[in-house]
């Protein structure tokens, strides 16, 4: 009988096809999520207009989703460490497209809610999960960076809504867009057929032809042995209680310093989303239309979440993040003074990449920081606690603009955020977690010369 262990094929395996494949059904999702997510925004002014309501209802109008996210993260992001990760990425899906699609047929602000929350459901819970696929099946080497590239779709599908929207709405009305959002359903049976399973889940489940096959893809070098045995560290296995491992061998307070970095990042995003085109017209800059800043703001974002990605693999995702949670401080405190419209351009640019950008590394150091399987849960409760800090930035910054603060008090109440996320990632505790989890798979496997042990890992 030969001891395998897929968490040391995986990490160590050569970039090929498979994971080249996974990564675009991962970041095509992740695009149609990112366009669900921005369309309410683009399509607002109109729906606002045809539906009669005021700035205070079309407010809570966009915040259902924001609801819906939340308990889509934290539950969807559990019940795929339950029904396998499969399934879950594919009820997401049904869940944002079918119900985004349908709030275009709706008349009412009421109806139109609903419609989103559920939609909200579906767009909170593909994000851990997509996270969670694409760090199992990514190689060490290159993992955030693979990660943050997949995350970067998000930004593509808020410029894609962004400029699909204007010509869509001009031509056919506000409910096209949404309409449009329901083409991601058709794809179901494909993203089923070729997205390959979570191996803690098959494992469990005693699906091991079917994760051979998987492995062999992963690492053509493997070659599949009647009786191979799969091994992964005792807090890779999947359980019926995988909320407590989010707690398990020193990883408690670090997954509390993650949920406040996530709050507070998110906090700083829905804030700049919400009000930074408001705030900068009452200075009285005139920077065109709003399409302008979702573009700049998302384009800054992408240089920022690969940028990122690219430096957590080539340094410590910690350090990495300190230093882009710091750019976010200093970035968004600078657009409360008067500067030239080209400097502010490249401002707001540095804003979205340490902000957007920044939250997509978060979930890459995230998605490392626990074990396989236990991913989702990690992962869909920190985003899920963060969603609250999105759903009170929309409201807290509304009541600051109310009370006609100088601009650079407001911008400061944004960034004071990033500099407690920076203190909360600076004492989040890695090392220890994996010093645990290399014990945890060092006494699994048979007693032998660590040489030994990889050898026969990469066999």
């Amino acid at each position: 009988m030969r001891q395998v262990d897929v968490h040391k094929l995986s990490d160590e395996a050569t970039f090929n096809g498979f994971h080249a494949l996974v990564l675009f059904w991962c970041a095509l999702i992740i695009i149609f999520d990112g366009y669900d997510l921005a369309v309410a925004g683009i399509a607002l002014p109109s729906i606002m207009k045809e539906m009669g309501v005021d700035p205070q209802s079309a407010g809570f109008m966009v915040s259902s989703a924001l609801f819906g996210m939340m308990f889509g993260a934290i539950f969807l992001g559990m019940i795929a460490d339950k029904i396998g990760r499969r399934w879950a990425i594919a009820i997401c899906i049904l869940l944002f497209s079918v119900f985004t699609a349908a709030a275009g047929f709706t008349h009412d602000p009421v109806t139109f809610s609903v419609l989103r929350f559920f939609a909200g459901l579906g767009i909170g819970g593909v994000m851990p999960n997509v996270v969670a696929q694409m760090t199992e099946y990514s190689p060490r080497r290159i993992r955030t960076t693979l990660t943050t590239l997949m995350f970067s779709g998000y930004s593509v599908g808020g410029m894609l809504a962004a400029l699909l929207g204007k010509g869509l709405i001009e031509t056919y009305g506000w409910s096209s867009v949404f309409i449009a959002a329901g083409l991601p359903v058709l794809l179901v049976p494909f993203i089923l057929k070729s997205i390959p399973e979570s191996m803690p889940f098959l494992i469990k489940e005693n699906r091991l032809d079917e994760l051979k096959k998987i492995v062999t893809r992963m690492e053509p070098s493997y070659a599949a042995h009647a009786h191979d045995r799969f091994a992964l560290p005792n807090e890779d296995r999947a359980d019926n209680a995988p909320i407590r491992h989010l707690f398990h061998e020193g990883r408690g307070f670090s997954t509390v310093m993650f949920w406040i970095a996530f709050f507070m990042c998110l906090f700083m995003v829905y804030a700049l989303s919400s009000w930074l085109t408001k705030l900068m017209a009452s200075a009285g800059y005139s920077l065109g239309s709003a399409l302008t800043f979702v573009l700049v703001l998302n384009f800054g974002a992408m240089i920022g979440a690969i940028g990122g990605g690219w430096l957590a693999d080539r340094f410590h995702n910690k350090y990495v993040l300190i230093g882009m949670y710091l750019l976010a401080a200093v970035s968004i405190t600078l657009l409360g003074y008067k500067v030239s419209t080209e400097v502010l351009f490249l401002v707001v640019g540095l804003a979205g990449a340490s902000t957007i950008g920044t939250q997509i590394v978060t979930y890459a150091y995230a998605g490392q920081f626990y074990p396989m399987a236990v991913r989702s849960t990690g992962i869909g409760w920190a985003s899920g606690v963060g969603r609250s800090g999105a759903i009170l930035a929309p409201i807290v910054i509304g009541t600051l603009v109310g009370m006609a603060l100088p601009l650079q008090q407001n911008f400061l109440a944004i960034a004071i955020p990033a500099v407690i996320a920076t203190i909360a990632v600076s004492l989040i505790n890695h090392s220890r977690a994996e010093s645990a989890h290399h014990e945890d798979v060092s006494a699994e496997l048979p007693d032998m010369p660590e040489p030994a042990m990889g050898a026969l890992a990469r066999k």
